[in-house]
């Protein structure tokens, strides 16, 4: 069997005649690619700095993620504007991806909580393009409402086109989508758009049956 570096650990549990592969993907720098970024890992944090050119990423190795499970927990900041946190997947290329991300500088602001949780299709679909055509179909509140400036726990539940998102373990999701984009299938990796976010214990459960 090839032994492919990305994975950490690997356990294959069986649910209701499903074959599920569980991955830890270690924070490590032989684990990732960087796109437009400037990655650092530390104690299994990774710290993401944006090149400056746009979004940047951070491609984990080796995925072709269909549906499934990924569960990671996410820091971002509590300054407005500044700080946009996320994950992309059903990756084709750095330009063509689904991606969640978060504005934790909304999570406690009255006026702009349901702008707290946005689902886009990268390069066409993006958030003020989403807004314009589908006023708060693709965006929500968070709930329950995180510490913004500490980390919150994330679990994305990908059955396509459905899209479910927990926020810290909660019973209901607190955003229900479904994709735009028509991939199935692709690369998983860590998104912002603002300066830097930090990252860790990113946990995919893959069903690709």
């Amino acid at each position: 069997m090839k032994q492919i570096i990305l994975f950490t650990s690997i356990l294959v549990l069986i649910f209701f005649g499903d074959i599920k592969a569980q991955t830890n993907i270690d924070a490590s720098a032989k684990n990732w690619t960087s796109h437009n970024s400037e990655a650092s890992f530390n104690d299994e944090i990774i710290y993401l700095k944006n090149g400056g050119k746009g979004s940047a990423l951070l491609w984990a190795n080796n995925t072709n993620f269909k549906n499934g499970i990924i569960e990671l927990d996410i820091k971002g900041k509590d300054l407005r504007g500044k700080s946009f946190v996320g994950l992309a997947f059903h990756g084709l290329d750095n330009k063509n991806y689904d991606a969640v991300y978060f504005r934790p500088f909304n999570f406690n602001n009255p006026e702009r909580k349901n702008h707290s949780i946005q689902y886009i299709d990268a390069p066409n679909n993006v958030w003020h393009v989403l807004r314009k055509k589908f006023p708060g179909k693709y965006e929500n509140v968070v709930q329950p409402i995180p510490d913004p400036n500490d980390w919150f726990h994330v679990r994305i539940e990908i059955n396509s086109p459905e899209v479910k998102v927990f926020v810290n373990d909660a019973n209901e999701p607190t955003l229900v989508v479904e994709k735009i984009s028509d991939r199935t299938k692709g690369k998983l990796g860590l998104w912002i758009d603002s300066e830097e976010g930090w990252f860790k214990n990113v946990k995919i459960i893959a069903n690709n049956q």
